[in-house]
């Protein structure tokens, strides 16, 4: 069985197909720059990893022809009937997508709807979307939503401290984001533990340019530190992270900026960036290492706060299983788990620091053997989740109609 994964943004498409019975990728790529004249698509086979090919691709239309020519002349896809379905990735799913849904006019038009809380990635999601029913509308097309995952957050979780006509009239709440990513790992987790998924408690840490963190109680998300949107939260590459809201007065009032500047600032001139000038990590540790007091002080900072929100889950969970690592930042940056769990011994947090610096995938535990809580290391894998919860839809939907 053979389900394809994409993600489309406003200039890029990424891809993955995947052999459902092996849960095995056969082949990933990324079509960047899509409407100018040095597009590039690069993408991988099992067999051999591939040059770039760049030539110009106008939109979305001709890029999904890039991508289904390539799984043709690869082999891969010699007929269009051999796809079970399609899986598309959606940002924002807002109160109504509370699971993957099968797509149709109806579907499309709530996606749209929702475009005014995704303003960046649902409209680009769409078109992906909508080209791939135009080019293959015999193929199931499902849409997973990355604020799924967070609908189980009980209502003194997700409201906030607003008007109740906020959130009434006008979808106010928090959502969170990274589900996808949350609820992989805490599969992976649950079988790591030998435990069932509904009896084991996790707080899961998706650590990469973006960043969040989830309460995840008997299997299910009770509290993630994203909001409505992903602003909100643990400090990331270049966002700000939990703020005073009334931040956006003073800037507003001394710098004289308007919203969409004070937006543009938190979102993509904060953060990492903004304490340090860097938003790559891995650039932020060099500086670290020249003894660079800014990049030393980025480091603390992030680490810090992500120990805070490990403080206050516990408290939420009472009883805590494993604390997962996963993303580029979780999964690949030993010194950042240690400082993240420093002092939290007394909660049954410890790392053994032999076993961090080098933890098997796809998963590993990084706990010292007398702590209480497992420390997992997770390789995440968000497009095969997409495939997992794609395919369970359509199965979901066949029986339905039987």
């Amino acid at each position: 069985m053979k389900i394809l994964v994409i993600n489309a943004g406003s200039s890029s498409m990424k891809y993955s197909l995947f052999e459902m019975g092996r849960h095995c990728v056969l082949i990933a790529g990324l079509i960047e720059r899509i409407g100018e004249a040095a597009s590039e698509h690069r993408y991988s086979l099992t067999q051999a990893d591939q040059t770039p090919i760049q030539k110009p691709i106008a939109d979305h239309r001709q890029a999904l022809q890039e991508l289904f020519g390539i799984l043709s002349s690869s082999g891969l896809l010699a007929d269009s009937r051999e796809l079970y379905c399609i899986g598309h990735r959606v940002v924002h799913g807002g109160e109504q997508f509370r699971q993957p849904t099968l797509i149709n006019e109806q579907a499309l038009q709530q996606i749209h709807a929702n475009s005014a809380l995704a303003p960046l990635h649902n409209p680009a999601n769409l078109l992906g979307i909508r080209e791939a029913i135009r080019q293959m509308p015999q193929i199931p097309q499902i849409a997973v939503f990355d604020t799924a995952f967070h609908h189980t957050l009980p209502d003194y979780a997700y409201r906030y401290a607003l008007p109740a006509r906020l959130y009434t009239d006008y979808g106010v709440r928090r959502y969170g984001f990274h589900g996808t990513s949350h609820r992989y790992v805490a599969r992976l987790a649950a079988r790591a533990l030998g435990k069932n998924l509904t009896e084991t408690n996790l707080i899961t840490l998706h650590l990469g340019n973006g960043a969040s963190a989830a309460a995840i109680e008997n299997g299910v998300s009770v509290d993630t530190s994203m909001g409505m949107t992903p602003l909100e939260g643990l400090m990331m590459g270049s966002r700000c992270g939990d703020i005073d809201p009334a931040i956006h007065f003073y800037l507003s009032r001394m710098l004289d900026l308007d919203s969409q500047a004070i937006e543009n600032l938190l979102n993509k001139d904060s953060g990492c960036k903004g304490v340090c000038g860097e938003n790559d990590m891995r650039a932020i540790h060099k500086l670290a290492e020249t003894g660079d007091k800014a990049a030393i002080l980025a480091l603390d900072m992030y680490a810090y706060r992500i120990r805070k929100y490990i403080g206050a889950y516990y408290a939420v969970l009472g009883r805590v299983d494993a604390i997962v690592f996963t993303g580029g930042i979780g999964e690949n940056d030993s010194l950042l788990r240690e400082k993240c769990c420093h002092n939290l011994s007394a909660l049954g947090i410890a790392i053994d620091s032999g076993e961090n610096q080098n933890p098997a995938r796809p998963w590993a535990n990084i706990a010292t053997g007398d702590a209480t809580v497992a420390v997992l290391v997770i390789a995440t894998h968000e497009e095969l989740e997409i495939a997992i919860q794609a395919q369970e839809c359509v199965a979901q939907q066949s029986e339905s109609t039987r």
